[in-house]
């Protein structure tokens, strides 16, 4: 099983990559994560897309389309989506080819403060169903004082949050095999 991991902030030492990285170590035996890097992605611009979308845009939409899940570990940036991110997001969202639909999408969050990213969650949520991704309900990961809980080598040093990532995981995989049979029955 083919999984597309987007890291929300571009920061190569984040929390939350280190949190994507141990949610890729914690994948079932046949499923691999390939974090894709997005940091191409220019600020979306009605202009820019009316001569054909950018070459980072295209090349981001068809490696989600391409894969069988997408897991996106984010922080939370005043209360809500790091712009960024969300920028990409619109991005991806424009065509009638979307390539998030029916698309089964993990969401997982890291912060240094104690809600680990519970209202970033709630909105990237809203964002997601309003594109037709079959978003995971159940386990959600939110990973408070995440500061504490990962090494100077990102490696995840806290039992209790690997359990959880490690829960997630497999929820996903289901899912996403859940996902690909509706789809075959048409």
């Amino acid at each position: 099983m083919d999984i597309v991991g987007i890291c929300g902030s571009l920061r190569g030492q984040s929390i939350n990559r280190m949190l994507l990285n141990l949610a890729g170590d914690c994948l079932p035996a046949g499923a691999s994560l390939d974090v894709v890097a997005w940091d191409e992605v220019p600020a979306f611009n009605s202009d820019v897309m009316a001569k054909g979308l950018p070459p980072a845009v295209s090349a981001l939409r068809e490696r989600i389309r391409k894969a069988d899940a997408v897991i996106i570990a984010t922080p939370e940036y005043n209360f809500s989506i790091p712009g960024m991110l969300k920028n990409a997001i619109d991005w991806v969202s424009r065509g009638d080819d979307q390539p998030l639909l029916d698309k089964p999408v993990a969401i997982l969050s890291a912060t240094p403060g104690p809600l680990g990213g519970a209202r970033v969650q709630y909105d990237l949520r809203k964002v997601l169903l309003f594109m037709n991704a079959a978003v995971l309900v159940k386990p959600e990961v939110f990973v408070g004082f995440a500061n504490q809980k990962f090494d100077a080598d990102g490696q995840c040093t806290d039992s209790t949050t690997r359990g959880f990532v490690q829960s997630q995981m497999d929820a996903l995989v289901r899912h996403a095999k859940r996902q690909q049979q509706l789809q075959a029955l048409g």
